[in-house]
């Protein structure tokens, strides 16, 4: 769930935000989690979709399990809740990488036939080159792992409320950006103007001469770089002022 750190105030005529750095307190989280939590378990339990074996059968029972809950009602629950270590740019980019495709990708696709499909695959628990590893499966064991990945009918992969919901999501938007001073968003015309006047992909103009130069290697600050340099060519006879 993403939530803006402010919204639009009952009137519309101002944005209240958030507290700098601050969301919401750690505590009155958890102990929203717990209640919220106990609720829907003995709502389920009420309505008979928890299944109780064992040593557990006497659960089965609405007063035994209300005096099982008892106790998980006044202890203290811990909810791990910190600000993103890159910023909320990095938040969106590893949510849209779930919510913004297919369940497997055409480049880890290795070859396939009548009989079988071989794919790569990540091991997260390997570590170096022995993390990426491959995988055959019969064509029917893929495509049944494959449908698992699709919504069943009737559920929505991504739902928007707020300011975002889709009745008044053009208007909401528009006055959130009044009130918060942004500049309207791009249009496709202003994109493509901005294309047209880019360099092309790949070319960008040297600050002196204006010739293109070509990016060769991107290391961070303070690492070395990998890319052997390229010494100069030794000056011949007529380059000797």
């Amino acid at each position: 769930m993403i939530v803006p750190g402010g919204g639009i105030s009952a009137d519309g005529e101002r944005w209240i935000s958030c507290r700098p750095r601050f969301f919401l307190h750690v505590l009155v989280l958890s102990r929203l989690f717990r209640r919220l939590f106990l609720a829907k378990l003995r709502a389920a339990h009420h309505a008979g979709r928890l299944c109780f074996f064992t040593d557990l059968a006497h659960l089965a029972e609405r007063d035994a399990f209300s005096r099982y809950l008892a106790p998980w009602h006044d202890a203290e629950w811990l909810v791990y809740a910190k600000p993103p270590a890159a910023g909320a740019q990095a938040v969106l980019a590893y949510l849209s990488r779930y919510t913004h495709r297919v369940a497997i990708s055409n480049s880890r696709l290795i070859a396939l036939d009548d009989k079988d499909v071989t794919f790569k695959w990540k091991d997260y628990r390997a570590k170096g080159r022995t993390r990426q590893r491959t995988m055959k499966l019969g064509v029917h064991e893929f495509i049944r792992r494959f449908l698992s990945h699709v919504l069943p009918k009737g559920f929505h992969r991504i739902r928007h409320y707020g300011l975002l919901a889709n009745g008044n999501r053009v208007e909401n938007l528009a006055r959130a950006r009044q009130l918060l001073a942004m500049p309207p968003p791009e249009t496709d015309e202003d994109q493509t103007v901005n294309q047209a006047n880019e360099p092309p992909a790949g070319t960008y103009p040297c600050p002196a001469c204006g010739g293109p130069m070509v990016i060769i290697e991107t290391f961070e600050p303070g690492a070395t770089p990998r890319h052997p340099r390229q010494r100069a060519p030794p000056l011949g006879p007529t380059d000797i002022p």
